[in-house]
């Protein structure tokens, strides 16, 4: 019989993988590689800040909601910048700037604030963000990735072909009275709420890697958007269900593994060109 915790893993790991198989395409099109670095940091620092609001209000739920909003509001920022006819690495590299500072700044008032009200768990909490904890995860957990999953899973369905336009051409889409600026906020909204999402499940250190990798790999493989979409999902499917049977076996995060295993497929692919 399977145990619970493992079920519950699975079934984190299948929504995870399909979040991160579609949006992994629009990724690496819109050259959004950056901007993924810059959404983690904002990941970090949010969730270092609601650690602080939770021991200071005792409500730790904040953590996650914390972060979400600190995220959403970043990436409306670079969009907001980028709009303004910014650069993306120049836009990113701004906000990025301010968010590492401000990350190192929250992390000092962290610890003073822990040591005036001691909780060992928080320790532990922070580790879970920069590595995952997908056997750790909680029904509740579970339902609010799977509910929130589904939206955002719903909302790329709805505007998926728009993302890809707005990637290979913004100025074309503006000239059929496409809003190109209302697709580029809402695709930078949707990296950053996904990361927001799933940087429990997945941690911080190894994000960026399985939200890039799978779509790179399946750009290798074909030209056709389809077929990069469906190897994108399908590899990160498969990747993310070895990886978390191979850690249930191993005791070993099933992050770290999943990405071993991608880079194994990309450097086996570039070694045999």
């Amino acid at each position: 019989m399977i145990p619970e915790y493992l079920l519950r893993a699975l079934l984190g790991g299948v929504m995870v993988s399909v979040l991160l198989g579609m949006l992994s395409p629009l990724i690496n099109m819109k050259g959004l590689a950056f901007l993924t670095h810059a959404t983690f940091h904002s990941l970090l620092f949010g969730a270092v800040l609601g650690m602080i609001l939770g021991l200071i209000f005792s409500n730790f739920s904040l953590v996650l909601w914390v972060a979400l909003i600190i995220t959403i509001f970043v990436v409306i920022l670079i969009a907001l910048l980028e709009n303004r006819g910014f650069s993306s690495d120049t836009a990113i590299g701004v906000i990025a700037s301010f968010i590492a500072g401000s990350t190192v700044l929250a992390f000092g008032v962290l610890y003073k604030v822990m040591a005036n009200r001691p909780y060992f768990a928080l320790s532990q909490s922070i580790v879970s963000y920069l590595t995952g904890e997908l056997f750790l995860i909680t029904l509740n957990d579970l339902m609010f990735l799977v509910l929130g999953g589904a939206l955002i899973f719903f909302v790329m369905l709805a505007f998926y072909r728009d993302f890809l336009y707005v990637s290979f051409d913004a100025e074309g889409l503006e000239t059929y009275s496409g809003n190109a600026r209302f697709y580029l906020t809402l695709l930078y909204v949707l990296v950053g709420a996904t990361g927001a999402l799933i940087v429990r499940t997945v941690g911080l250190i190894t994000l960026q890697v399985v939200a890039v990798l799978p779509s790179t790999i399946a750009m290798m493989l074909s030209n056709d958007l389809r077929k990069i979409l469906g190897i994108s999902l399908g590899l990160t499917l498969l990747v993310q269900i070895l990886s978390i049977v191979l850690a249930y076996l191993t005791d070993i995060p099933p992050s770290g593994i999943a990405t071993i295993m991608l880079g194994l497929v990309y450097g086996f692919l570039v070694l045999r060109r």
